[in-house]
């Protein structure tokens, strides 16, 4: 029972003595029955056009095959032919902020759309304005022409705990309205999304079509943004991930600002600490980021040095290597920020000014159609220091980054994002762009497995090749 249902039922012992077991079940199925009612006229459904122009011809057929993606988005339609005629209509949830007409969605909802469709609970629609999106959070921002429109509340998803009461509303396979309930699994998941975005994971269902939709708490605030299922079917198995709302918080206001997501960069390769790397430096436990290498003309060179151990960052703390991308990429650029690291068995603090994110890379080679007639349609780079400080990876990791997918390829179509880095195709290791074109070109197989790493963990994904 959450603590707003403990309060409303009163905390005297004569209430406790008076109110019946059999009576509790129900007076909180109320209080979750009234939070509904008051925030459910929000939650809005989106629709997604593509016009026949901008969309391949089919998409491949992934269902039941042993090496399926893990974590499958959910929103768009997927896994089944698509007609080489005719407009395709993607189906995903939201929720209003702002009453002028301000809404948040996820970005895998309306990436590649032409034309946006929001409807409101009261079946009015309005065509949307993509005002910005974040793909590294998976978030987006859209606006309508409306007014007076009923805005969530954004409560602070820092403060809830694992094993409160949750639940959420959205559009499961076109169902408007629907209304789920659970708690929080775990905070702090990194689902390979990437090294900006945390999860809170939920066993509340969520489904295809859920996607953008809010995660409330038991105040009726907004604490997430369902944006990703783990399912080997396609269906809910209760292990949902949303988006945490601190995290919206700052990318709306970026996103408000000009469009786009301004991020922190500091210029180094990191890694978790282990426990027997603690021992080896003399750490108090696993904690923190291990330094393994300094981009040259970054930031960081020289105010820190490989085998630092950053404790904290603009006097927050760093648990784990995934924390150190989040703060810096949240920080200002031109801002200083003061850090604390192990440095020869000593903790001391350095002061770095932060500098800015860069998009893309100097050296870039295209991978699209080759002779053999088989194409992934991405533009990548090698990994050096800068692109490894970037996309996350360690010194020891040989592939190539994805800077950019064509539309409608067959990367684009299998879930490749910009800054996924190419570990292999097949059996065939792909350490630089020529290699990745080899590799294409002899691949037995089709669909073929690409070993992607992205946002520190490792995952296959399988691409139609021809």
């Amino acid at each position: 029972m959450s603590m707003q249902t403990k309060n409303w039922l009163g905390a005297s012992a004569l209430g406790a003595v008076l109110m019946s077991s059999t009576a509790l079940p129900a007076l909180a199925d109320e209080a979750l029955a009234d939070l509904v009612e008051e925030v459910a006229p929000s939650v809005v459904t989106i629709l997604a056009t593509q016009t026949a122009q901008s969309q391949p011809a089919q998409v491949p057929d992934m269902q039941g095959h042993p090496f399926g993606e893990f974590f499958r988005q959910f929103g768009m339609p997927e896994g089944m032919p698509m007609p080489k005629q005719g407009p395709r209509q993607g189906l995903g949830s939201g929720f209003v902020i702002e009453a002028d007409g301000l809404i948040v969605t996820n970005n895998h909802v309306v990436e590649g759309a032409d034309k946006v469709t929001v409807r409101l609970s009261d079946d009015r629609s309005f065509d949307a304005e993509v005002i910005g999106t974040d793909p590294l959070t998976d978030l987006a921002l859209l606006r309508i022409e409306a007014d007076n429109l009923p805005a969530l509340e954004l409560g602070d998803s820092d403060a809830i705990r694992v094993g409160e009461d949750v639940f959420a509303v959205g559009n499961p396979f076109g169902l408007n309205q629907t209304v789920t309930t659970g708690i929080v699994s775990a905070k702090g998941r990194n689902i390979s999304e990437g090294p900006y975005a945390e999860f809170i994971q939920t066993d509340a269902a969520i489904n295809k079509g859920n996607s953008g939709g809010p995660l409330f708490n038991m105040q009726g605030d907004v604490i997430g943004v369902n944006s990703a299922i783990y399912s080997p079917t396609g269906g809910s198995v209760g292990l949902g991930f949303a988006v945490t709302s601190n995290i919206l918080d700052e990318v709306v206001e970026d996103l408000l600002d000009d469009g786009k997501v301004d991020r922190g960069w500091l210029g180094v390769s990191i890694q978790n600490v282990s426990p027997d790397i603690a021992e080896a430096l003399g750490l108090d436990g696993a904690k923190g980021a291990l330094v393994s290498e300094v981009v040259e003309g970054s930031p960081a060179e020289g105010v820190l040095k490989a085998g630092d151990v950053i404790l904290s960052f603009g006097g927050k703390s760093v648990t784990s290597s995934s924390d150190l991308p989040r703060l810096v990429g949240a920080t200002d650029t031109g801002e200083n920020a003061d850090i604390s690291v192990l440095r020869n068995g000593k903790e001391e603090t350095v002061t770095v000014t932060v500098g800015a994110f860069k998009a893309a890379m100097e050296v870039e080679e295209t991978v699209e159609e080759l002779a053999s007639g088989k194409a992934l349609g991405v533009t990548v780079a090698p990994l050096t220091a800068d692109t490894r400080a970037q996309a996350g990876v360690d010194a020891s990791t040989e592939g190539v980054v994805v800077m950019s997918l064509k539309s409608g390829s067959p990367a684009e179509q299998a879930g490749l994002r910009p800054g996924d880095v190419i570990v292999k195709l097949g059996s065939q290791a792909t350490p630089s762009p020529q290699a990745l074109k080899d590799a294409l070109q002899t691949e037995p197989t089709d669909p073929a497995l690409l070993l992607v790493k992205r946002g520190g963990s490792q995952i296959f994904i399988p691409v139609r090749i021809a």
